[in-house]
């Protein structure tokens, strides 16, 4: 395949995944503005995670599977996406700037605009999941490095 055709369905892939996302955390589930009430927080980290797992029969199975995992898993993508579209993201340190930044603003936003809440936690979560998969793309593009090389000076 193309290069540049690669390229630009990582990109489309990114902008509908992203649009997805926004959708998800804006207008999905039921979300709706309040317009009444007090800001929805959670700053102080494991507080919310602390919950889910202490009291966990509390809990229903679907509520605590979406809550912990998918806040990871939603996320996986951004570390395959974001390395191979910006190459200064392949540093792990830029990487987490430049998902962390966007993510934390959406959390406010979320917040600010009174369709959920800003919990500390989430952001925990989601980082740890775009880690995880950000782990796998660096092992595997290692691994096809090391592979072209050795094709490259096989004797």
């Amino acid at each position: 395949m193309n290069i540049k055709l690669a390229r630009t369905l990582i990109w489309l892939l990114f902008i509908g995944f992203t649009s997805c996302l926004l959708y998800w955390m804006f207008l999905g589930f039921g979300r709706h503005m309040h317009t009444t009430g007090q800001l929805a927080y959670n700053v102080v980290p494991f507080r919310t995670i602390g919950m889910y797992v202490l009291y966990a029969d509390s809990f229903s199975t679907r509520t605590w599977i979406i809550n912990l995992f998918g806040n990871i898993g939603v996320f996986m993508p951004y570390g395959f996406l974001l390395p191979y579209l910006n190459r200064s993201a392949r540093r792990y340190g830029t990487f987490l700037l430049y998902f962390g930044c966007p993510l934390i603003g959406l959390e406010l936003l979320q917040m600010l605009l009174r369709v959920g809440s800003f919990d500390v936690d989430d952001v925990i979560l989601n980082a740890l999941g775009a880690s995880i998969s950000f782990v796998l793309f660096a092992v595997i593009g290692r691994s096809l490095k090391g592979r072209e090389s050795k094709r490259r000076y096989k004797m």
